[in-house]
Formats: C-alpha cells, structure tokens, sequence
C-alpha cells in the first residue's frame, strides 16, 4: 500500500533515492522495482533488517531491473550518514509526525538532495487524526507516538522555510480513516472487536484484490476523508551569480 503517487512522482531507473525512516519499506520496494539506487534508512534495527532480507529476496526473484541497487541501514534522521546533495530523490512517508525536531529533519533532507532534486512528504491529515487523538489517548500517548498534527498549510509553509518549492498535494488512504476511528473507540490494542475484525478484513481485501469499486469509492473519498496529507517538492538550483559567489568563497 504506497502513500506516494509515483504518476505525480517521477522516479527515473537510476535515480538515488532515500527514503528515510522507511519502516517496513513499502515504498523502498516500489522504488527499488522501479530501478532506482534505493538507500532505506530507519532507526529500528529489527525494521532494517528485516527490509534487507526483502531486498535479498526481490534480487533473488528477479524483480528488479539490471542496475538497480538496494540497502537498508540504521541511521538517525537528524544526523543522515551522507555528503552533501547525495540524493536524487527522498521519501519520508509517515514519519515527521513523530519527530520533536522537525524542521531539523527538513534541514538534512535538504542538505543530502541534489538541487533539482525531488522530495515527497507524507503525514497523517489533520481532520481524519483529530478524530483519532478525541476517541482515544492511547492511540497517540505512547513512546514513540505522535506528537503532533499537521495542518496542510502549515507543512507547506515549514517545506518552503526549508529551501524547498511545493509543486503538488492530495490526499490518500480515505478507506483506512474509518478503521482508525474504529479502533481509537474499541481500544488500540483490541484487535478482536468484531468491527475492527470486519473492517480490517475488508482492507486486507481490497490491498489484494484492487476491486473496481473500491477503487473509485476512495478516490472520491480522499479529499474528504483521506488519512495521509501527501505533498510534493523540489530543491531549486542556486541561481548561477549565487553559485559563482559560493565557489569564490
């Protein structure tokens, strides 16, 4: 299940990409299908390690293109192990809600992106998470959790103080809200009320099978109910008087 919408997020065979805080490296994979040189990086170990066996397992099985490069490492977001403009692309889907110093990460995503370089920020929606912190304290309250809810202007306003250009918004996962407010009301950790039981059995379907139907249904939701805030921006190149005075100095 991807956040980021590659059709509104070119990824050329080739491209360098990081996609930081990966988690489970869902849109690692996608990239690393897609031929790119995928570096996955999260501070959970146990994460790390099992997107590297998955890495191993999609090269084994052939399903990425010759050239195309993967490795998963530990790493901290706020000090990224990498040179300056190291990247053609950085992902960080649903990560920054949990991070106390966020525009210290925008920083050093800014920092290892080439100029030109593209970048996709995904975070929970205001609406939809407002939902869930008022149903229940212990979906937020917990090491680790969410520290904050984003507005979309105030995000796009903290990405363009960040040196970035906001070209593209939307929605995503407007199926996925009704099952966190069921779960936010039946408990967090009760995955046997049967709501959230039927619910999350209808999810699982439609991840596997892409009906039509549902399809459609949440594309029409997403504006009103969609669960991620997904926006897209570009590092501007220096103008070239800038980049005369920098190599000067």
């Amino acid at each position: 299940m991807l956040t980021v919408d590659f059709s509104r997020f070119p990824l050329a065979p080739g491209d360098r990409v990081l996609d930081l805080g990966c988690g489970a490296g869902r849109h690692a994979f996608e990239c690393y299908r897609r031929g790119a040189q995928v570096v996955a990086l999260d501070q959970n170990g146990e994460e790390i390690r099992e997107v590297a066996k998955w890495f191993a397992a999609m090269k084994e099985a052939g399903e990425a293109p010759e050239g195309a490069t993967a490795t998963a490492m530990e790493g901290d977001a706020l000090a990224l192990p990498f040179p300056d403009e190291s990247f053609d692309v950085v992902i960080i889907s649903e990560v920054m809600e949990h991070i106390p110093d966020d525009k210290g990460v925008l920083a050093e995503m800014v920092r290892v992106l080439k100029p030109g370089g593209r970048i996709a920020i995904t975070v929970p929606r205001y609406g939809p998470e407002k939902v869930c912190w008022a149903l229940s304290d212990a979906y937020h309250e917990v090491e680790g959790g969410h520290i904050r809810i984003y507005k979309a202007d105030e995000l796009l306003a903290k990405i363009r103080e960040a040196g970035l250009k906001p070209y593209g918004t939307h929605h995503a996962h407007a199926l996925h809200s009704p099952y966190w407010w069921l779960k936010c009301a039946f408990g967090v950790d009760n995955d046997k009320a049967l709501p959230v039981k039927a619910y999350h059995k209808l999810l699982v379907w439609d991840i596997m099978k892409k009906p039509l139907a549902t399809r459609v249904a949440e594309q029409a939701l997403n504006p009103l109910i969609g669960k991620s805030f997904v926006a897209y921006a570009t590092k501007p190149h220096l103008p070239k008087l800038a980049e005369a005075g920098a190599d000067a100095r």
